[in-house]
């Protein structure tokens, strides 16, 4: 390897259009169709050849197709108008800035291992990262002081080809990032900002890149500089790639390296969102930072937590990253040394009682004041999977909260669609998709005018399939007769279901084909026939997921299936647009409760293709009844694997027999009234509660707002209340062992009446710690095993003192729900400084009364 500098030459841009640079450089043409046309009307066939990218499009554009727009009336006037609605965008006063005058300004960094703002910037893998993507764009929509801050992978996650044999192969791309939309941070004499980071005692260099999204900046780094070692060069090569080593490394490159490139461009953030595990080594840099000034550790601990906000997107246990001790021994044995604390100390940071291994989720749980889960039922499957770390606590109480998911509208919703909406709903719908009366609106739209829309989408989406199944067997070298027959794949009329996702095993892709001969059935039935279109990556390590792949691969080429059934290779944000907008059915089967939220179905029931999944993840909170379909009831614990596969299996055939397809294709003036009806209520209810405006704006009220007012507080007067936070917890948990609840009186019997009123008293043994850094309560709720759930609390009131550290406490609850119940007492810490009430998990509970 030699060094070499770099230059990219482009054409002569005319001055009349010379702005639309501006456009290609930030990633607001993605949700802005009438920026997207642009590229297409100078030249369509290299907008496709380039991939949509419109830095690589203008670079290599030809002189004459630049001169030969600059003298278009149209063009001219397209132009004016995308940038006329730019510099709109960018200047005009939004949300945020209404609603939080007073923290306008204030920065929040938003740290995550994977970006997916468009196709053009392939640093994705799925989920995650789209779900990143939304949530930066509608920050950028709300108006929030908001960074983002990942890694740039030189190869992405990978490109998926498919073989002649169905298994999938791995190719991993150069990407040329000169020729993307994003710019290198320089300092302030041009040179490139590089960022230095320890890295088991061995300096990583990185370079900083900016990509603009709208009013936001997403900061990426990138160590494949000639100042690195091959081998550092390679940690930013791949998006999940290579073992526990080096994605300890690159974690500590996005935690570590995001603080350091943050300090470096001298933004400050107010409040700090870790999506994901991965970024948890940030909270370490911020704790180093803080030691280093001074700060004592423990001290330090309560700063960070003040505006520290952690979000867990899997149930599943090989989501959360656990490293081996060695490993945090080696790469980051230095910050150690540097916090001044045992290894021991630094090593419980992230470890599970009993066990070994460094867990990230239990580092950023630790470190953060607020958690949450992104759905009701993830929150809920988030406190049974951590209830662990909160023995104290009944499950209820575990301090994992919620926000539901969303996906970014603008960005998903077809043209078509956006174009009805603007009719019927107003022009002003996109600044109101949160208004549940507006969305009532859609039934004002005529059942024919929405059907033509919906069939107009589902052509282009079965061309683009054709096209890209062609292209593939063409790559694979196959025989003219297979090349031809792929023009009659999929037959526009036909009922078209689609599935795409990350192919793993508890996503079980493969589920409708538990009965193949019921399945052939349905499919070929003359008068209801089904079709299906399946996509999805599995990881390059993932055996099963290839199984899988390739066992679908398979059933599309027997012949009861053949043209029925197809495989689209290499899903990305492209694909999963057109699918989305153009089948009709969204097919989604995870094993319950497995799915954290899951958004592609969000995007699909938009606009107006329903969604049929089994009710997990966001769906229960959707699902009702009119918007779409269920796959069996509610989940349960109760069932087994197989015999789940063997019901929800059996349910979704029944569905399609009895349900799905018999309204599809009842029809009335060429039209299915009562799919439109469906359709209809899936357009209304699904965008204003599902959507990233609503998630953002829940995510700035519940929890940005407040880090920022924390951290103001924690750090005045020289971190004066993280310091009395400090001290309040250290005597609680030194003298928490003194806390005994000596008797209980009750006036209770085993059957009262509605309308009585349960009083309780309690001698409580406190010791040195005083009564007013504790509250008593009484505990009452649902009997649950050896348990109560659904636990409600009433505080309890000090009306005594026996001796010197003993009090009596009193309280009553009115009975007002009939059926059994559970209650007892309680003492927990109590302090107005917690970010919420159970920040010390202790507590000590009546033993017997």
């Amino acid at each position: 390897m030699f060094f070499f500098r770099t230059v990219s030459v482009n054409p002569r841009m005319p001055e009349r259009v010379s702005r639309i640079t501006e456009i290609a450089k930030n990633y607001w043409f993605s949700w802005h169709p009438q920026a997207l046309e642009l590229f297409p009307y100078m030249n369509k066939d290299l907008w496709e050849e380039v991939h949509h990218n419109p830095v690589q499009f203008l670079i290599h554009i030809n002189q004459d197709d630049l001169e030969r727009v600059s003298q278009d009336s149209i063009f001219q006037a397209k132009c004016d108008w995308v940038m006329a609605e730019f510099d709109r965008y960018m200047t005009e006063q939004k949300w945020f800035e209404q609603a939080y005058p007073q923290h306008d300004g204030r920065v929040i960094a938003y740290f995550c291992a994977e970006f997916g703002l468009h196709e053009s910037l392939p640093i994705y893998s799925g989920g995650l990262g789209v779900l990143a993507g939304d949530h930066v764009k509608a920050a950028s929509d709300l108006g929030l002081p908001f960074v983002g801050i990942g890694l740039l992978y030189k190869h992405g996650y990978f490109a998926q080809r498919i073989n002649r044999e169905g298994w999938q192969e791995a190719r991993y791309p150069h990407l040329n990032f000169r020729e993307m939309p994003m710019t290198p941070v320089t300092r302030e004499d041009g040179s490139d900002l590089i960022i230095e980071v320890d890295c088991g005692h061995k300096n990583v260099y990185l370079r900083v890149w900016e990509v603009l999204v709208g009013r936001v900046k997403v900061y990426l780094l990138d160590a494949d500089i000639t100042r690195n070692t091959d081998e550092n060069r390679r940690l930013t090569s791949r998006l999940y790639g290579g073992d526990d080593e080096n994605r300890i490394k690159q974690e500590i490159l996005l935690g570590i390296g995001g603080v350091k490139a943050l300090r470096a461009m001298g933004i400050e953030p107010f409040a700090w969102h870790m999506n994901e595990g991965h970024a948890a080594f940030s909270t370490v840099e911020r704790l180093r930072e803080l030691v280093q000034l001074g700060i004592p550790i423990n001290s330090a601990k309560e700063a960070v937590k003040s505006n520290t906000l952690f979000t867990t997107h899997t149930p599943v246990p090989a989501g959360h990253d656990i490293f081996p001790p060695d490993l945090v021994e080696t790469y980051l044995g230095q910050i150690v040394d540097q916090l001044g604390v045992t290894r021991d100390f630094f090593m419980d940071l992230g470890r599970k009682k009993g066990s070994k291994g460094f867990n990230m989720t239990l580092l950023a749980i630790g470190l953060s004041g607020y958690c949450n889960g992104v759905s009701k039922l993830h929150g809920e499957v988030s406190r049974k999977m951590f209830h662990g770390v909160y023995p104290h606590l009944s499950l209820d109480e575990v301090p994992i909260s919620s926000i539901t998911n969303g996906v970014h509208m603008e960005t998903w919703l077809a043209d078509e669609i956006k174009e009805l909406l603007t009719i019927h709903l107003g022009p002003e719908w996109r600044k109101n998709l949160t208004n549940k009366q507006l969305w009532e609106n859609v039934r004002s739209i005529p059942d024919h005018e929405l059907w033509n829309a919906h069939l107009a989408n589902k052509s282009k989406t079965i061309n683009f399939i054709r096209d890209t199944l062609f292209e593939k067997r063409r790559r694979n070298r196959e025989e003219e007769p297979r090349l031809r027959e792929v023009e009659d794949f999929l037959n526009p009329n036909f009922l078209t279901i689609g599935f795409a996702r990350r192919f793993t095993t508890y996503k079980r892709a493969t589920l409708i084909f538990r009965n193949k001969q019921r399945l052939a059935a349905i499919m070929n039935n003359s008068e209801m026939p089904l079709q299906l279109v399946f996509s999805g990556k599995a990881h390059p390590k993932d055996n099963e997921g290839h199984r899988l792949i390739k066992q679908i691969y398979e059933i599309s080429n027997e012949e009861p299936f053949r043209g029925k059934i197809v495989f689209l290779e290499d899903f990305n944000i492209n694909t999963a647009r057109y699918l989305v907008q153009g089948v009709d059915v969204w097919l989604n089967t995870p094993r319950w409760p497995m799915e954290a939220s899951g958004t592609s179905g969000m995007k699909a029931a938009a606009n107006g293709v329903l969604h049929c999944s089994v009710l997990d993840g966001w769906w229960p909170e959707a699902y009702n009844g009119q918007n779409g379909f269920a796959i069996g009831g509610p989940g349960s614990d109760d069932f087994e694997e197989e015999m789940q596969d063997v019901n929800d299996s059996e349910y979704l055939y029944d569905l399609l027999e009895n349900v799905i397809l018999p309204s599809y294709y009842q029809r009335e003036d060429e039209i299915p009234r009562k799919w439109m009806q469906w359709m209809k209520n899936s357009m209304i209810t699904v965008p204003p509660v599902f959507c990233t405006r609503r998630m953002v704006q829940e995510y700035a009220d519940n929890y940005y707002v407040r880090l920022m007012d924390r951290w103001i507080q924690f750090t005045q007067n020289n971190f004066e209340l993280a310091n009395r936070v400090r001290n309040y917890k250290q005597n609680i948990e030194e003298n928490w062992h003194h806390i005994a609840i000596k008797n209980v009186h009750c006036n209770g019997c085993a059957d009262m009446q509605k309308g009585d009123h349960l009083s309780l008293q309690a001698n409580v043994k406190l010791g040195p710690i005083h009564h007013d850094d504790v509250i008593a309560e009484i505990a009452y709720g649902e009997e649950d095993g050896d348990g109560l759930r659904n636990v409600v609390t009433v505080p309890m009131v000090m009306d005594g003192q026996a001796v010197e550290g003993e009090y009596t406490f009193a309280g009553e609850v009115p009975l007002e729900l009939q059926g059994t119940i559970g209650y007892t007492v309680r003492v927990r810490p109590s302090n107005k400084d917690f970010a919420h009430q159970y920040e010390v998990p202790l507590a000590t509970w009546a033993q017997d009364f």
